[in-house]
C-alpha cells in the first residue's frame, strides 16, 4: 500500500505541476491563442509575444550537443570498459563522473572565459572558410552564438550517457565477449557485435537522459548563446532558449500579460520534454523490436 501511495503521489506531484503553469498561462493563452506558439516577435513593450525562437533555439542547442556528445561519450565508455588498461580504469572513471558534478555555472564562466574566444578566434574561421557554402557556418564569428551553446552543453552531458553507457555496458554478459574472440573476431568486432548490439537500447536510454539535461540547462547556456530571439540558418548566431528567457526576464516582467507568456514558456519546455520522452520510448521499442529494454544472456 505504501509503495502504491508513492507511486500515486508522484503523479499527483506532475498533476499539480501542470495545473498550476495551465492555470497561469490561461491570460497569454486567452489573448494570443496559438499565435504565441508560432510568433517570431518578443516584445514586451507592445505586447506582442511568440514563443517559437525560444523553442528553436532550445531544440537547436540540443541536439547540436547530442550530435558532438554522442559519439565521444559512447567512445569514451567503450574504451574504459573494454579496451582501457586496469591501473588506468578507474581513475579515468572517476575523473569523468566528477565532471557530472560541476555546478553548471562553472562550466559558464569556463566557457566565456577560454571556449569562447578559441571558438572565436580558431574554429569559427576555419569553419566559416571551409563549410560557409552550407549556410550553417556563414557569418561574423562573435563566438558567441549557437555553436558555443551547442558545445558547452556536449560537454556537460557527455559524463551523464558516458556513466549510463559504461553501466550499460558491463551488464552484458562476459560470455558474449568471449564467444565472438572464440569465433576469430577482432577486438573492435567483438565489442560492435558482441557488446553495442545487446546494449543499444540501454544506449539510447543515456542519450536520452543527457538529452533531457541539455534542454532544461539554463546558467551556462545563457552565458553563452546571445539571448537574442531571433530564428537564423548560421550558427554562428545569436539565439535563445526557453529556460533562458524565463531565467533571464521573469524577475523583471510587468503586467499580467508578460507573466503569463513566461509562465506558458515554461509550459511549453515542459510539454516539448513530454514529447521527447515519448519518442525515446518508440526508439527503445524499435531498437528492441517490442522486447524489453534489457540486456539478454544468451
Amino acid at each position: 500500500m505504501s509503495v502504491l501511495i508513492a507511486a500515486l503521489s508522484l503523479i499527483a506531484v506532475i498533476g499539480l505541476i501542470v495545473y498550476e503553469l495551465v492555470l497561469q498561462s490561461r491570460p497569454s493563452m486567452h489573448e494570443l491563442g496559438w499565435k504565441f506558439l508560432v510568433g517570431q516577435t518578443w516584445d514586451p513593450v507592445s505586447g506582442d509575444f511568440g514563443a517559437l525562437p525560444f523553442i528553436y533555439g532550445t531544440l537547436v542547442s540540443s541536439l547540436l550537443a547530442l550530435m558532438i556528445a554522442v559519439p565521444l561519450a559512447v567512445g569514451l565508455a567503450v574504451y574504459i570498459t573494454d579496451m582501457c588498461p586496469r591501473a588506468l580504469r578507474r581513475t579515468l572513471a572517476f575523473t569523468t563522473d566528477c565532471l557530472a558534478a560541476i555546478p553548471s555555472v562553472i562550466y559558464g564562466l569556463w566557457a566565456i572565459f577560454v571556449l569562447v574566444p578559441v571558438l572565436r578566434g580558431r574554429v569559427e574561421p576555419l569553419l566559416a572558410r571551409y563549410l560557409g557554402w552550407m549556410g550553417l557556418f556563414s557569418g561574423t564569428p562573435y563566438g558567441i552564438g549557437m555553436l558555443a551553446a551547442g558545445v558547452i552543453l556536449a560537454i556537460m552531458i557527455i559524463p551523464i550517457i558516458s556513466s549510463i553507457t559504461r553501466e550499460v555496458l558491463r551488464s552484458v554478459p562476459h560470455q558474449q565477449r568471449e564467444a565472438a574472440l572464440a569465433l576469430g573476431a577482432t577486438r573492435w568486432e567483438m565489442i560492435r557485435i558482441g557488446v553495442l548490439r545487446n546494449a543499444r537500447a540501454g544506449i539510447v536510454g543515456a542519450v536520452i537522459l543527457g538529452l533531457g539535461r541539455a534542454l532544461g540547462e539554463t546558467m551556462a547556456v545563457t552565458m553563452v548563446i546571445g539571448n537574442r530571439p531571433e530564428i537564423a540558418k548560421s550558427l554562428f548566431a545569436p539565439g535563445y532558449t526557453m529556460a533562458s528567457v524565463i531565467a533571464n526576464e521573469f524577475s523583471e516582467a510587468t503586467g499580467n500579460l508578460y507573466l503569463s507568456a513566461l509562465v506558458e514558456i515554461g509550459l511549453a519546455l515542459f510539454l516539448v520534454t513530454l514529447v521527447v520522452n515519448a519518442i525515446a520510448r518508440l526508439l527503445v521499442w524499435s531498437v528492441t523490436r517490442g522486447l524489453p529494454a534489457r540486456v539478454h544472456a544468451q
